[in-house]
């Protein structure tokens, strides 16, 4: 049965939060909440934890997970920046955007496109996710949390908890869950570097 943790959104109780990370180390799914939504979250090249994000939203193999991390200084040893890319995504994070770039050595190979070897990156402008991130000491390979045949994501945490009791182990809730998707932004597109719009402002990084 899934953990329940209610933490409050502007000072999140250590307590709970390490608790929530443990279960991530011991290759727990749980889910977050973010500026974007709740999000399901497992650790690093945790295979098994990717299968059963897959079983909940129905996903096929080829779907595309996001790194995310705690800072800025995290980005650099799982993908590449060159300096222009650097300073845009650094004036633009924390923040609800997700960021396309080319993975590095480090990268879980269980995360990146195939041919083209990229990896989607974001850091969170949410406390509670940002405090499970730091806890963690680690980056965590999410997806958003969207169940089949729903029109909207859902934004209830205890409700969650209750869904999907049997399907993931812990859910992190502090109330104040962020709505509508990321903005994408791929710096590997050869011509528009937008290919979502969402929460964040697309204007820093359109032409």
């Amino acid at each position: 049965m899934a953990r329940y943790y209610d933490v409050h959104p502007a000072n999140p109780q250590p307590r709970s939060v390490a608790a929530v990370a443990a279960l991530i180390r011991e290759g727990g799914l749980v889910v977050y909440p973010t500026d974007s939504g709740f999000a399901l979250g497992c650790s690093l090249g945790n295979a098994d934890g990717l299968d059963r994000i897959r079983a909940i939203r129905n996903l096929d193999r080829h779907h595309h997970f996001t790194l995310v991390c705690s800072e800025f200084g995290q980005l650099g040893r799982y993908v590449e920046m060159g300096n222009d890319v650097f300073r845009a995504i650094k004036a633009n994070t924390p923040g609800p955007y997700t960021f396309i770039l080319r993975g590095t050595r480090e990268t879980p190979k269980v995360m990146m496109q195939d041919k083209k070897r990229t990896v989607g990156v974001r850091i969170p402008d949410h406390v509670t996710a940002r405090a499970l991130l730091d806890t963690l000491g680690e980056p965590l390979m999410s997806s958003t949390l969207l169940l089949p045949g729903r029109d909207d994501a859902p934004t209830d945490g205890w409700s969650i908890a209750e869904e999907l009791e049997h399907q993931v182990d812990a859910v992190l809730d502090s109330g104040d869950v962020g709505i509508g998707p990321t903005t994408v932004v791929d710096f590997t597109a050869e011509e528009d570097l937008v290919v979502r719009r969402g929460a964040g402002d697309p204007a820093p990084f359109e032409g």
